[in-house]
């Protein structure tokens, strides 16, 4: 085989693994979570392998702070801080996942403070604290707002007068998404992980008044990222609003029930109701009216 052709064999090899991770970070997120998954499908073709790269991405460092609980978190939290950033200089890993990833951030020139950000956050897990208000500001930054950040990169691919005119509602949009998730998960961080992210509230007398007034934080996030849905490419539009709609049912479910019932039970949408926002999201946005 001539050097050519060896080199061609070469360039092929890498990118069947390109794909290979590609793959593994679409399958990281269908196994994890139906939600994000229907919103990605809804989004333009060109945009899903992208998003499935840094879904799969937040996930996996999610899931070592949340659920390795007979491993050493943090060694393994720090080794995929390693890596990810080597990956990203490199422009290859070995982790399928990270791989997907660092080619999304080379290719969309995200920010690596966006990444230092968020694993930042994730690094706030490992430890067990009493949330201030600069506490829960900073994980709500790194966890939820800096993630919509690097959607939003790809969803402005490259203009940069569009992502710094749509950031602002990203953030609130990825804000919002998060504090729905703190009173989803409210029993299972408070009871089984020992997490507390809510400032100045005692979970162990956790009332309506103190839920009223972070769900009050929460509708006016999700009124200011609405605005800004409104404004995202054709491409994107659909799919943010499947996820906005879906996390605002959510919510209105959690609006309805006590501080002592989501103290007792998760509170989940049903994958078939899923399924009816989804064709609602598709209706609305064929006739511009969301």
């Amino acid at each position: 085989m001539s050097s050519k052709n060896q080199y061609k064999s070469l360039f092929n090899m890498k990118e069947i693994f390109d794909q290979l991770s590609a793959n593994c970070s679409k399958l990281t997120t269908t196994s994890y979570s139906t939600s994000f998954s229907f919103g990605i499908y809804f989004l333009g073709k060109e945009l899903r392998q992208p998003i499935y790269a840094i879904y799969g991405f937040v996930r996996l460092a999610d899931e070592i702070v949340d659920s390795f609980h007979n491993f050493d978190k943090k060694y393994l939290l720090e080794k995929f801080k390693q890596d990810t950033f080597e990956s990203i200089q490199l422009g290859i890993s070995l982790n399928p996942v990270i791989n997907s990833f660092q080619k999304v951030v080379n290719e969309f020139k995200i920010d690596h403070e966006l990444i230092r950000l968020f694993l930042r956050s994730m690094e706030m897990d490992l430890e067990d604290k009493l949330y201030t208000q600069d506490l829960y500001d900073e994980y709500i930054l790194g966890s939820a707002e800096v993630v919509g950040l690097m959607c939003l990169k790809v969803f402005t691919n490259g203009d940069e007068s569009e992502y710094n005119r749509l950031k602002p509602y990203a953030m609130k949009l990825g804000s919002a998404f998060q504090k729905v998730n703190f009173l989803r998960d409210v029993k299972a961080d408070h009871q089984a992980l020992n997490r507390n992210y809510f400032p100045n509230v005692n979970l162990a007398a956790f009332c309506d008044n103190e839920k009223r007034k972070i769900e009050r934080e929460i509708e006016e996030e999700f009124n200011e990222s609405l605005v800004g849905i409104k404004m995202l490419p054709l491409s994107s539009r659909n799919g943010v609003y499947l996820s906005y709609i879906y996390y605002k049912k959510l919510f209105n479910k959690i609006k309805g029930l006590s501080a002592e019932k989501i103290m007792n039970e998760r509170i989940r949408i049903p994958n078939h109701h899923k399924i009816g926002l989804m064709f609602d999201s598709m209706i609305r946005h064929k006739l511009n009216v969301i």
